[in-house]
């Protein structure tokens, strides 16, 4: 038996590549600094996965030379199993080097940019699955109508793969067609200025085979090879186009203007102003992989959408609990302004958790000036992830600059839910990509205690 080792098994885009390897019949290891829901179900699959990091604990079946090991570029250099492996002579290989090998056995569909990436990769897995087509699919979130981050059809030649620039990731894949939703800067602890980072996306497009959709407002001229078809997509314009917006009731329909088909009445499944874009750029993709108009209006109607992107907890009359992956400025705005156009003139009230210490020290001015567009904004700590403090780096920053007339407060991630009980809210959104969602359910159970006092 072929045999893989994963060292950071539990995160997301490592997760689905080790349950596409647990499907392909391979004994699959791992290690991971704590137990998760996300490990817990490789476990039930097969999947030997241990908790501490001691490389005495790796069975030797995975240390091989025949044997793959797959690291997270999220993993610290001096991590004693990764240290030890090193030393052993062995390769280990990143994530993205083994999907760039994956891609190159089928046709990729491939989403990039630097917002909407796993929304998009999704609804085009699910349009690819429900018609009948099928795909394989990386995804950088659980769906929810599968409650998994990755889709098996061994016998279609399609594969859907969110295609991530970090740490230049995505320059590993080989794209039948791509689009790219999105260039504003982020990654600068990587990238080092937003040139560079525009630059490595330029780069991506020219890794495309077939066809390149770009966002409309892309901030990016791109490169791609000689015969590659280039479209644009948008709202209100672009080849793609979402035209005759309806948007009310909860619901949200739109006609799909396409150079390979115009399709009218699609309706949203997740009916939100973020993903009318978002639902385009994936039908444009399906349309590609040659999925019909009732094939794609019927997938759209039924897409329930992905943990964490704009994902409801409650949604009543008197309250509102929604939580948003947003940890950029850019995602943040467009987060608030979808909630502003289904909400209405309810009061939105914000708990931001920022995501590093680089990205608040580069965009703690933008991130005030998106949260400003709230009514009330709770500032946490910061989730550190893989870094260390910076000195002068805290929420501060971005607290001193929340704009006149917002209220605002600095609140620690463990008096959240503490003061939701006690505040006057309506609508509530939890915004970032930390640990602070964690604590989702117990928010919801603090508001619907409000609601019945």
């Amino acid at each position: 038996m072929k045999a893989v080792y994963f060292l950071g098994i539990g995160g997301i885009g490592m997760s689905a590549v080790a349950r596409y390897y647990l499907r392909q019949g391979w004994r699959v290891g791992g290690y991971d600094r704590v137990k998760t829901p996300l490990t817990t179900e490789l476990e039930k699959d097969g999947a030997e996965i241990h908790y501490v990091d001691d490389v005495g604990l790796i069975d030797p079946a995975f240390l091989s030379p025949e044997a793959l090991v797959v690291y997270t570029p999220a993993i610290p250099h001096d991590m004693g199993e990764r240290v030890a492996i090193e030393k052993m002579g062995k390769r280990l290989w990143k994530r993205a080097e083994v999907l760039g090998r994956l891609s190159r056995q089928g046709k990729a569909l491939c989403v990039a940019g630097t917002h909407g990436k796993t929304t998009t990769t999704a609804m085009l897995a699910h349009i690819l699955e429900q018609s009948g087509v099928g795909c394989n699919a990386f995804l950088g979130g659980i769906a929810k109508n599968y409650g998994t981050n990755y889709l098996l059809a061994p016998d279609s030649e399609w594969m859907v793969v969110e295609a991530d620039e970090f740490d230049r990731s995505f320059h590993h894949l080989s794209p039948y067609a791509s689009v790219i939703t999105a260039t504003d800067a982020d990654h600068l602890d990587v990238y080092g200025t937003e040139e560079a980072y525009r630059e490595a996306f330029a780069h991506y497009s020219s890794l495309v085979g077939k066809a390149l959709i770009v966002h409309t407002g892309l901030k990016l001229v791109p490169r791609p090879a000689a015969g590659v078809q280039v479209w644009t997509y948008g709202r209100g314009e672009g080849d793609f186009s979402a035209e005759r917006v309806r948007i009310g009731s909860g619901r949200i329909v739109f006609d799909l203007v396409s150079p390979l088909g115009n399709v009218a009445d699609i309706e949203l499944g997740m009916p939100v102003s973020i993903n009318i874009e978002n639902g385009v750029a994936a039908c444009a993709l399906a349309q590609l992989a040659g999925v019909g108009g009732e094939a794609l209006k019927r997938a759209m109607a039924s897409f329930e959408g992905v943990d964490r992107r704009f994902d409801f907890h409650i949604k009543e009359e008197g309250c509102v609990l929604v939580s948003d992956y947003a940890h950029h400025p850019e995602e943040i705005r467009r987060a608030v302004e979808s909630l502003r156009e289904v909400f209405g003139g309810r009061r939105l009230l914000g708990v931001f958790q920022p995501h590093l210490y680089s990205r608040t020290r580069d965009f703690y001015r933008e991130f005030a000036a998106s949260l400003s567009m709230l009514d009330e904004v709770w500032l946490t700590e910061i989730y550190p992830a893989r870094e260390l403090p910076i000195e002068g780096v805290s929420s501060k920053l971005i607290y001193d600059l929340i704009a006149p007339g917002v209220e605002k407060h600095l609140v620690a991630c463990r008096d959240v839910a503490h003061r939701l009980a006690e505040a006057a809210t309506d609508v509530v959104i939890v915004l970032g990509a930390g640990d602070l969602d964690n604590d989702m359910d117990r928010f919801a159970a603090v508001l619907r205690e409000k609601q019945r006092r």
